[in-house]
Formats: C-alpha cells, sequence, structure tokens
C-alpha cells in the first residue's frame, strides 16, 4: 500500500527508519517544525534548524525515494518567551519561499498560557499575510479540551482564514467532533504509549467518518513508532475495511489538503 506519513519529524529519526517507511509503501513524508528536545536560546538556532529542514533533510530523504516537505513554526513549548518568538517569527517569510515549504505549523498551544496564546494569534496573522496553510498542535495534557477551544476560537478570530486551509491535529475522542463541527480538517496522531491507539483511531473513523481527517505517527525523540500508520492501515484491513477505504485515509486526504499548496507535487 502507497501512503504519506503527513507528520513525522525526521531530524529525531535515524536513515534506518526512513528505508523502513519506504519499504512500507511510504512516498511522501511532511515534517512540521517541533521542539528539539530543549529549550533554543536564540533566534539563530532556530534558523539553523529551519535550514535543516529545507535543505538536509529533503536530500536525506530522497535517498529512499521519498519526497520530504516541512513547515515553519517556533513550536509552542517554546513560546513562553515572547521576545524570542516574535524574532523567530519575523525569521519564516524567508523560508517560505523554500520549494517544500507547505506552511505555518505545528503552531498552537501547550498549557493554554497567555503568552502561547500570543504567539499563536502571531502565527495565524502570518499565515493570513502570506496565504499559507496552517497546521495545529492541540495540548497532550488534561487541558486538550480547554486548549482546543481557544485555538479553534483564535482561527476564527481571522475572517479570511478559512477552514478547509487548517488541520488541527493530535484530536482524540473528546475533540474531532468539535474539530470537524467547525469546519476543520483533523489528525490523529498514534502512539504506542500516549496520545491514540490505533484501535482508537480506528473507532473514531468508524463513528465520525473519513473526510476531512488523516492518521499520522509524529515519530520523535520519544517512544514513538515510524511505521504507525501502515500499521494502522493493516489493523483497518483486518477490520474489513476497503482498500478503497484505506487509500482514502493515508493517501488522498493528505494529499488533498497539503496539495492546496502548489508545491506540493507527488
Amino acid at each position: 500500500m502507497k501512503y504519506i506519513e503527513p507528520h513525522a519529524h525526521m531530524v529525531s529519526r535515524t536513515t534506518a527508519d526512513y528505508e523502513a517507511m519506504a519499504l512500507a509503501g511510504c512516498k511522501v513524508i511532511s515534517e512540521p517544525a517541533f521542539w528539539a528536545g530543549y529549550d533554543r536560546s536564540s533566534e539563530q538556532g532556530f534558523h539553523d534548524y529551519f535550514s535543516l529542514l529545507t535543505g538536509f533533510e529533503p536530500q536525506r530523504a530522497a535517498k529512499f525515494g521519498i519526497k520530504h516537505f516541512t513547515w515553519m513554526c517556533i513550536n509552542p513549548k517554546e513560546a513562553e518567551d515572547v521576545g524570542l518568538a516574535n524574532a523567530v517569527i519575523d525569521l519564516i517569510p524567508e523560508f517560505l519561499k523554500r520549494d517544500n515549504v507547505l506552511g505555518i505549523g505545528e503552531i498552537g498551544l501547550n498549557k493554554n498560557s497567555r503568552n502561547e496564546l500570543e504567539v499563536l494569534e502571531r502565527h495565524i496573522d502570518l499565515a493570513d499575510q502570506h496565504d499559507q496553510l496552517i497546521l495545529v498542535h492541540t495540548p497532550h495534557l488534561e487541558d486538550k479540551l480547554k486548549g482546543t477551544r481557544l485555538i479553534i476560537d483564535a482561527l476564527k478570530n481571522f475572517s479570511n482564514i478559512t477552514t478547509d486551509r487548517v488541520i488541527i491535529d493530535h484530536v482524540e475522542e473528546h475533540t474531532v467532533g468539535m474539530v470537524k463541527d467547525a469546519g476543520f480538517w483533523a489528525g490523529m496522531t498514534l502512539y504506542p504509549e500516549s496520545k491514540l491507539t490505533a484501535r482508537r483511531a480506528i473507532d473514531i473513523l468508524e463513528k465520525f467518518g473519513t473526510d476531512k481527517i488523516w492518521m499520522n505517527s509524529a515519530c520523535d525523540w520519544g517512544v514513538s513508532e515510524p511505521l504507525a500508520t501502515p500499521k494502522a492501515a493493516r489493523m483497518m484491513a483486518q477490520r474489513g475495511h476497503s482498500e478503497e477505504m484505506l487509500d482514502k485515509v493515508f493517501y488522498q486526504n493528505p494529499k488533498e489538503f497539503m496539495s492546496q499548496n502548489s508545491k506540493f507535487t507527488i
């Protein structure tokens, strides 16, 4: 089965992971900017990171026949320092011109603080100014429901931001309905120890349908699985879902969303 991995932090993975994903049928990887495992101390550190995402990482993926795309932002885990965040956001327009950059992400909230919300709104404004797609991170702790509400409210404050061009990721059973009812795309993140298991994600698909939704692995520095999406597809097939449904969830849906940026080609 061919598939698109729409949210994977490959800077934290080895070349063996690229090879395994290619053998499993991965054609495209989309890599949002995220936390490096430590808080960076200057905008120059982010400039170097953005340069890696737009220069070295696409070359590494290409060795395994995979196209690599990315997104630009300062992650919400590092958004408490508003001064640093503003300096980093000022760097982003330069990188939006790069061939593999699809938009702004993964922006959002971590602890739902006032500073995080201010930085979120600055990112949304940047996406508005440059007509960019948006990929949103929702909190992983008990504040996910509150954070999702705050994010939706912030997005709705920008009249030019259309719901079809925003995906709100890390949805779970108690937030997916809210996201879809508001008209946004929804992303389900699969992890072996946290967030959603494949079984729970498939339950959500069976309840809410397959329109405007995708699954992703978000494999990163922690305990995570770069093959989470093809393994979920296998589980869906075992539960009796058709090849057409698998193709829609794991290939056509991410392709449809990301193709709204003309730079996304397969």
